[in-house]
């Protein structure tokens, strides 16, 4: 979270932020949440309100509404927020499922002044519904049934797709230039695209083609980073911005975000004139190349000390698990 953070930060940003919001299911406290540990590291002035959300993937997008309503509110004029998403997976070495999943976070600076997007605050829509599709029951576990969060996921986009067209008069097709759906695996969001749009009545061949343009470019990274929970529709948003190569400044992407337990979120974004290039800054494409790429056995020697560290007070990280990665990339 730190790190996904500070290459972006100037010092008057860091001097501006009095509100710090983490979204995470994956906190590494029972009591205190992870923002406290980001602001020191970060270095963010002493007059800010930090604080933690969870619900499941969804409390990335919580953390952001929560700050875009706070910036829009005025209530510090020049104020900013800053919000991190931060997730690893719980499905230990050997569990189904665990080669699906994976480990990120992103970081975004909201302020009255976007480069990235704007958000249009008026059209959010939600739904909710208590399920128990996935759930971390303890500290060690991660469990759930996968088919019925994938129900649940498109029951979700039902319910807040049906309140966002209640609420603004949007042709869905005509309206978004791209979309970006909340990627637990890639094909999720081809399914969800093509949810959406059976009122058009397209042929097969069509429906795959416009998947392909209005979806695709949201999955160049999240491909290659597994799921990755409360950070999965910012980085789709990434893909999307830097890869979409018909997006001009202006255009609406859709969002949606679903969280398990269940809530999902419906809403609209405008892409800022300087949003190509300043996603660019972050190098996303390099930094994923940049990976070190682990035997088999490395892997699996890593996950294993993971494991070992779970519900431990006190513990000190070995730095030679894999030989040399701490050089190379930690230290």
């Amino acid at each position: 979270g730190v790190n996904a953070a500070k290459p972006m930060l100037t010092e008057e940003d860091l001097s501006k932020i009095e509100l710090l919001v983490v979204g995470t299911e994956s906190s590494v406290d029972q009591a205190t949440p992870i923002s406290t540990f980001i602001h020191r590291f970060l270095g963010i002035q002493p007059n800010c309100r930090v604080f933690e959300t969870k619900h499941a993937c969804y409390s990335g997008t919580c953390a952001v509404m929560t700050a875009a309503h706070w910036v829009a509110s005025g209530v510090r004029p020049g104020a900013k927020a800053l919000v991190v998403t931060t997730d690893q997976s719980r499905m230990n070495l050997g569990e189904r499922y665990e080669f699906v999943m994976g480990a990120a976070a992103t970081a975004m600076l909201i302020s009255a002044e976007p480069k990235v997007v704007q958000y249009e605050l008026g059209t959010n829509a939600y739904w909710t519904k208590e399920v128990g599709d996935t759930f971390r029951p303890t500290s060690r576990a991660e469990a759930g049934n996968t088919d019925e969060s994938l129900y649940c996921y498109l029951e979700a986009l039902d319910g807040a797709y049906a309140h966002f067209k209640q609420r603004n008069n949007f042709d869905y097709h005509n309206t978004f230039a791209q979309h970006v759906y909340h990627v637990p695996f890639s094909a999720m969001s081809y399914r969800a695209h093509k949810a959406l749009c059976r009122e058009y009545g397209w042929k097969r061949a069509e429906m795959e083609a416009l998947c392909d343009k209005k979806v695709g470019p949201s999955l160049t990274y999240s491909r290659q980073c597994g799921g990755i929970y409360s950070s999965a529709n910012f980085i789709s948003l990434m893909g999307t911005l830097e890869n979409a190569e018909s997006l001009h400044p202006g255009d609406r992407i859709s969002m949606y975000s679903y969280g398990s337990g269940s809530n999902s979120e419906f809403y609209s974004v405008r892409v800022c004139p300087e949003a190509r290039e300043t996603v660019a800054r972050a190098r996303m494409r390099d930094k994923l190349a940049s990976r070190r790429l682990l035997t088999v056995e490395e892997y699996e020697a890593v996950e294993r000390e993971r494991t070992s560290y779970v519900d431990q007070a006190s513990y000190v990280p070995r730095r030679d698990t894999v030989p040399g990665l701490w050089d190379s990339h930690y230290k």
